[in-house]
């Protein structure tokens, strides 16, 4: 089977190339005298240590999605589907590992004249489909997701680790909870709010740079220096952007008898240097007339307890960043903070219901006219474990929310969510997006509000069915009744809703 065949790449060679310009390398350098004795057993040059199998992975995702945007009109009413197939091979070692994954977006059917010129501006993401593909309503690519070869267990202690290349990063995901509760909270309420691969669209995205981290029991520290790879509406992902990031982070682990938490501190450094109008609340001729820059420090961490009591298992939640530095030639001074607080009541087992509430803000900017950009800029996230129906973010938002979610079966589980929404600042935008995707395009779309901050009440549900442990079917559908900025952007129809049905299978 290919899938057992030995690998025949000169993995170790390469590795020793890349290897000679670390601090620290598991191998020794050219003309360098071993430090230790060679342990009992191990292979010498005349008897190789045999390579593990290739190792063949891939999945295919599709995705019918319904749409009827704001407006209520016929344009903003339509369907269209969107699969992901990709393929992987991979190969572990005692101190190097590679992976190669080949991804295949397939767009059918994209809307055609789901744009209105002016505020209404794209009706939804199929009209975001649509314009990043060269206006067709059929798109198709073949590109490498992931490419990349990593170094493992080394230096004292063997808890460092690099890895160099094409490769995916969500922020959030340094530690993995041994704590079920916990490693669920950051999964779907922690992870990914600063930098994504915003896997939910059709593409999503990838980073071109190098990755370190240190393990130890209980901490970690990661740094990562890269690049935005091309992606997440357009199916062309072979390229890069001209943006570019560097993060570092440290998270530590408590665990008691009762209870599990974790804390992160972090900070990211982002450099936006396209030449690419910038979305914000200035007049069209101020921001055609700013070619600087953007140059962004964001310093923040999360904060999560879990606790067991008699009752049941009660959760918190924190998390927050500041930012400073400077939004082409403006001054950029902003923030958000997340506050959230979870419960598991043990008296309904037929259910398992988890009950959350939730209140998140971010800064808006009331003054276009200061010479200071104060709206948060989230960079570059996955918006959408945070806003189901996608047609906000946290950028100039304040959300109050409720989630219940329903376990009655291990392969069943069923998730509804309220949101109350509204702007910051009624002199800032109502904005929609996940950051850099193309070099042409900003990332961010802003509507004017008209002075009004109440955005819309949403509220939805969606189940998830593992049919096997390959194989998975989610359904979902949100209904969002538009408020005062609706009314107006949208005159003829403040209301909006989302649906569709994926499946989802893994070999």
């Amino acid at each position: 089977m290919l899938a057992q065949m030995d690998f025949i790449f000169p993995v170790r060679s390469v590795a020793l190339a890349i290897c000679m310009f670390l601090p620290v390398c598991p191998w020794p350098k050219a003309g360098a005298q071993a430090s230790s004795p060679r342990p009992a057993g191990a292979p010498t040059a005349s008897t190789p240590a045999k390579p593990s199998p290739i190792e063949i992975h891939g999945g295919i995702r599709s995705r019918l999605e319904m749409w009827d945007w704001f407006g209520g009109t016929d344009l903003s009413s339509y369907a269209y589907s969107g699969s992901l197939v990709k393929l992987s091979f991979a190969q572990t070692g005692k101190h190097a590992n590679w992976k190669v994954e080949l991804a295949a977006p397939i767009l059918l059917g994209l809307p055609e004249d789901a744009q209105i010129s002016g505020a209404q501006g794209q009706l939804g993401l199929g009209a975001s489909y649509y314009a990043a593909n060269d206006r067709t309503r059929n798109a198709a690519m073949v590109f490498p997701k992931q490419a990349y070869l990593e170094f493992h267990h080394l230096g004292a202690g063997g808890g460092h680790g690099v890895k160099i290349g094409r490769f995916e990063f969500i922020d959030g995901t340094e530690l993995t909870p041994k704590n079920a509760t916990l490693a669920a909270l950051k999964r779907t309420r922690v992870n990914q709010r600063i930098l994504g691969t915003f896997g939910w669209s059709h593409v999503g995205r990838s980073f071109d740079g190098a990755h370190y981290s240190w393990n130890g029991k209980t901490s970690n520290v990661t740094v990562i220096g890269a690049t935005p790879t091309r992606g997440v509406f357009q199916v062309d992902g072979w390229g890069w952007n001209r943006t570019a990031f560097a993060y570092g982070a440290y998270s530590h682990a408590f665990t008691g008898k009762t209870s599990a938490s974790e804390v992160r501190v972090f900070s990211v450094f982002y450099n936006d240097f396209r030449d690419v109008l910038k979305t914000d609340n200035r007049p069209l001729a101020a921001r055609q007339a700013d070619t600087d820059h953007i140059n962004i420090a964001t310093v923040g961490g999360h904060f999560v307890h879990v606790a067991e009591t008699p009752a049941g298992t009660l959760d918190v939640l924190a998390w927050g960043v500041g930012q400073t530095g400077s939004w082409g030639t403006l001054d950029h001074r902003a923030g958000a903070a997340v506050l959230e607080a979870g419960f598991q009541p043990k008296g309904i087992p037929a259910l398992k219901p988890w009950l959350r509430a939730g209140y998140s803000r971010t800064t808006g900017d009331d003054n276009p006219a200061d010479g200071a950009h104060n709206t948060f800029f989230q960079l570059m996230p996955t918006p959408r474990p945070y806003a189901k129906f996608p047609f906000y973010d946290m950028v100039n938002n304040e959300d109050r929310y409720a989630i219940l979610t329903l376990r009655p079966h291990a392969r069943l589980s069923v998730v509804s969510e309220i949101h109350a929404l509204r702007l910051t600042s009624r002199g800032d935008l109502w904005y929609s997006g996940g950051g850099v995707f193309q070099p042409w395009t900003f990332g961010y779309a802003g509507r004017a509000s008209g002075g009004a901050r109440g955005l819309a009440t949403l509220a939805d549900i969606g189940a998830v069915i593992t049919l096997h442990k390959q194989f998975s079917i989610e359904a979902y559908y949100g209904y969002a009744n538009g408020k005062s900025v609706m009314r107006n952007i949208y005159p003829s129809g403040k209301n909006g809703s989302f649906g569709f049905l994926e499946a989802n299978y893994t070999f």
